[in-house]
């Protein structure tokens, strides 16, 4: 066997040794016909780019970390993802399950309308009151093209607060919610409510960050302006829109938000502390466990490398390889060039 792997080798040799063109007179390079000799020296190490490499499995493992969670080669930060972005939105069935229960912190109850019957009462928690009543439109504060004096004939240019600017709100662009003025009922100063405190108003599968922006009656509850209607899916004309039932109002204990009349800076915080008062903080994303890099893509420490993990490919790589190379080595192969690394190995016997 050991001559016929030794004319296998000098065959595969005088292969790949360069021809000489004709006329040249030129010989073919004798280096290559060493291993015939079995007393000769080891031929040299086998030139770069050997047919079957190994050494590419091995140069894709740098690449590893990235897919451990690692940041990629970039600017600064660019594979991070926001921690906004990993937090679910609270969803109006999570405000609504946290609202299930009242504990009353109104010594009576309000009317949704004059006349209809007192049976809203103010509810409260730690960090919140919230009510359920109906919605009607207030489209008070500064005039615009649907809040007037000739689309609301009750229309009034003044408000019982401003924002930061100085300015009234506007009806139209900035979703705000209306108190009942302060009464033996309930005083809603006394439970951290003020003009600009945050609050979230929930109309079925909906919800609406807003802030505190006026004062009603004080025996009527259940308003809001023409843009906290808009965003609920409610009509907002104020001659004839809202609806009679099914919406919830919750205010946030001193959260008063500066400029009020910003409505992404409230909206951001109403998320906050609406995700506070659920319970349903969104944790960090644990880190993914770091796979050893075993070069069998086995077991190790425990646990089996993932399949497509750079472990398990790498060695995938190296084990094809490996068959590779023993078929090209075999004595019966049919390979019209031998690999060097089969000249080393046949030298080496």
């Amino acid at each position: 066997m050991r001559l016929q792997s030794l004319t296998l080798v000098a065959a595969g040799a005088a292969l790949l040794a360069p021809t000489a063109l004709p006329g040249s007179g030129a010989a073919a390079p004798a280096a290559p016909a060493a291993p015939v000799s079995p007393a000769g020296p080891v031929p040299p190490a086998a030139p770069p780019g050997p047919a079957h490499p190994v050494a590419p499995a091995a140069a894709a493992r740098p690449a590893a970390p990235a897919a451990h969670g690692a940041p990629a080669a970039g600017p600064a930060g660019a594979r991070a993802e926001p921690a906004a972005a990993r937090e679910r939105a609270v969803r109006a069935a999570d405000l609504l399950a946290r609202a299930r229960n009242c504990v009353p912190v109104s010594r009576g109850r309000y009317r949704s309308d004059a006349g209809a019957p007192a049976d809203i009462a103010v509810c409260g928690t730690r960090d919140a009151v919230f009510w359920k009543a109906d919605m009607d439109i207030d489209c008070d504060g500064r005039p615009g093209r649907r809040c007037n004096r000739r689309t609301d004939p009750s229309f009034s240019a003044v408000t019982a607060f401003t924002g930061s600017d100085g300015r009234r709100p506007d009806a139209e662009r900035l979703p705000y919610v209306v108190v009942p003025a302060p009464s033996r009922v309930w005083d809603h100063r006394a439970h951290g409510v003020r003009g600009g405190s945050v609050a979230a108003i929930v109309y079925r599968d909906r919800v609406r960050y807003a802030v505190v922006g006026d004062v009603g009656p004080g025996h009527i509850i259940g308003e809001a302006s023409y843009a906290a209607a808009a965003g609920l899916g409610i009509d907002p004309d104020p001659r004839g829109g809202g609806t009679a039932s099914g919406v919830t109002y919750i205010v946030f204990k001193d959260s008063g938000k500066s400029p009020v009349e910003s409505h992404a800076a409230v909206a951001a915080a109403g998320e906050r502390l609406a995700r506070e008062w659920v319970g349903t903080a969104a944790r960090p994303a644990p880190a993914r466990p770091a796979h050893d890099p075993a070069p069998d893509g086995h077991r190790t420490a425990g646990r089996p490398s993932p399949e497509g993990s750079p472990t398990s490919l790498t060695a995938l790589a190296a084990s094809r390889a490996t068959r590779t190379r023993a078929a090209a080595c075999s004595p019966g192969s049919a390979a019209l060039a031998v690999p060097a690394a089969c000249a080393t190995r046949a030298a080496g016997r």
